[in-house]
């Protein structure tokens, strides 16, 4: 099978290029706006699209004829999105739509990656069915995505949580990364006691994806890790597997941190369906810090 994905160059995309030697069997094609920036490209071939251009995503995908296509690209960051509404739907909504279009003149099936900003954070953790009701405009901007990507026959929406990982030349950071920086710096640092999660390896967020797309599974998956935890508790057990003070961090609750864009407060996924029809097996959350501190030498 030929495989095209979108956004190689951000932390999901570099950890499926990595994960494209366990796929022998296929071909595999990495896409990102730009240049490559990566070393690691795994067994794929690069080529630059942009896919807020339709001409331009028409000509890759036509030229490379994939079976499936994996759209992992967005505009993520959340408080960007709530200051640069007309840019976030750019990407997030016409991007997909350039993608769901593109997928249906190579008769592609489609895996598209989602997120639980989609719900309101008020009876998390979810299961597949349950009813979206987003509080931010990169919330909106996801479930209208979704809208599009289930117009197509054959689909995958994978929805996942809080990402964490390592990788190459980044354009922005993540939790792990950030709370361990912090940490050892001793700064002061606010961290919220009143948001829930099931943060997700990178890894095994590529690992669901490629399974996904393997297998060409139809309808909507959750991918996520297996622990459930407040922001406060994760930056906790980041402090104690380094071994490092929590002296600097203040615990404190959403309402003072006083970002653009509003947060679901409850969120994390069920993964029983993805787990159970996937095959996909996430590491814990302390297998994740292990793998992050290997990647970075520690």
């Amino acid at each position: 099978m030929k495989i095209l994905y979108t956004g190689s160059n951000g932390l999901l995309g570099q950890k499926i290029s990595r994960a494209t030697h366990t796929f022998p069997q296929h071909e595999f094609l990495a896409t990102s706006r730009g240049a490559n920036r990566i070393q690691n490209m795994g067994t794929a071939a690069y080529a630059s699209m942009d896919i807020t251009n339709s001409e331009d995503v028409l000509r890759v995908v036509e030229e490379f004829q994939p079976d499936v296509i994996i759209h992992g690209a967005a505009m993520t960051h959340v408080d960007k999105c709530e200051l640069y509404p007309e840019q976030a739907t750019l990407v997030n909504v016409g991007g997909t739509r350039n993608m769901a279009e593109a997928a249906q003149q190579v008769d592609a099936h489609l895996v598209h990656i989602s997120t639980d900003f989609i719900f309101d954070g008020k009876d998390g953790p979810y299961k597949e069915e349950a009813e979206p009701n987003p509080v931010s405009h990169y919330g909106w901007t996801k479930l209208e995505a979704e809208k599009i990507i289930e117009q197509l026959s054959s689909y995958s929406i994978l929805r996942t949580v809080l990402v964490i990982g390592m990788a190459e030349d980044l354009s922005r950071s993540n939790i792990v990364p950030w709370a361990k920086g912090a940490l050892e710096k001793g700064e002061a640092i606010n961290v919220v006691d009143d948001q829930f999660r099931t943060p997700t390896l990178a890894e095994d967020l590529a690992q669901g994806t490629l399974l996904a797309a393997d297998q060409k599974a139809h309808g909507v998956f959750n991918i996520a890790g297996p622990d459930y935890m407040s922001i406060y508790e994760l930056v906790g057990q980041v402090a104690q597997y380094f071994s490092l003070s929590m002296d600097s961090v203040t615990r404190v609750d959403s309402t003072t941190l006083n970002q653009p864009a509003k947060r679901p407060p409850v969120t994390g996924f069920d993964i029983g369906k993805a787990r159970k029809e996937l095959g996909y097996t996430p590491h814990t959350f302390t297998e994740a810090l292990e793998i992050i501190a290997q990647q970075t030498g520690l």
